[in-house]
């Protein structure tokens, strides 16, 4: 029985993970095609779109989804659909700030997932303005390590393009700057010849609240609730996690 057991688990730990590889493909798909819609459906002349395909790519979103998605939002195949960025505010557990970004076609429905979440899981909603404050639109690149890259090679490279912080993150280095200036940031990366995995506007927390192991697991369940709704883009929090809490929560 242990080596059906066995099987079961690991069958069911598949299932978990192709329905969230599912759950990603779908948003990345949703963010090419509202970037299309926005912008128009020339990567080079929308450096937006141009960010959203090469995020999915790196992901291994299918190229043909993602054609089609470009195709949908730039109206030259039909079946799009006209999706609206609501941004939701609220505290999680151990009075963390959560900034919860949803581009949906339905906003009745956002609303219901997102408060449902929040109230099933510890968290509750805030009034708009309540939590935002806590947080700065930044421009975020995160640069592999690869072929003995340094800090200090991507530092150079991103100096003048109106870079605000490199750092360090173990396997990786984030490349912090203004949202306005993300491409020109991630173009000079490029133009020196360095990989990135993704480029994208987000909100990074000026304050930040600690959590133990109990904190850590009570919020991380939270943003898998949260994460759940097909609406929900982007969950943002001001938590502060240790290796070691991270590690034991694993």
């Amino acid at each position: 029985m242990s080596g059906h057991s066995k099987w079961a688990t690991t069958k069911h730990k598949k299932a978990v993970v192709d329905a969230k590889r599912g759950k990603l493909f779908a948003k990345l798909i949703k963010n090419v095609e509202v970037a299309a819609r926005t912008g128009g459906g020339d990567p080079a002349g929308n450096p937006t779109l141009y960010d959203a395909i090469q995020k999915a790519k790196k992901s291994s979103v299918p190229n043909d989804n993602i054609d089609r998605a470009v195709k949908r939002g730039s109206g030259a195949e039909g079946g799009g659909a006209d999706y609206q960025t609501i941004m939701y505010e609220g505290y999680g557990p151990n009075g963390v700030a959560v900034l919860i970004e949803c581009l949906t076609d339905n906003r009745n429905r956002a609303a219901s997932d997102v408060r449902v979440a929040m109230t099933r899981n510890g968290g509750s909603m805030a009034d708009p303005g309540s939590v935002s404050y806590l947080f700065n639109r930044k421009g975020l690149i995160v640069v592999p390590k690869t072929g003995g890259l340094t800090e200090d090679d991507v530092l150079t490279a991103v100096l003048e393009a109106g870079v605000e912080d490199v750092t360090d993150d173990g396997e990786q280095f984030e490349v912090t700057c203004e949202a306005t200036d993300l491409v020109a940031v991630r173009t000079a990366l490029q133009e020196a010849g360095i990989e990135y995995d993704s480029a994208d506007a987000t909100f990074l927390p000026s304050v930040s609240v600690p959590l133990d192991e109990e904190g850590a697991r009570k919020m991380f369940r939270l943003i898998d609730a949260l994460e759940e709704s097909d609406d929900v883009q982007d969950v943002y929090a001001n938590y502060d996690v240790s290796d070691e809490v991270m590690e034991a929560v694993g």
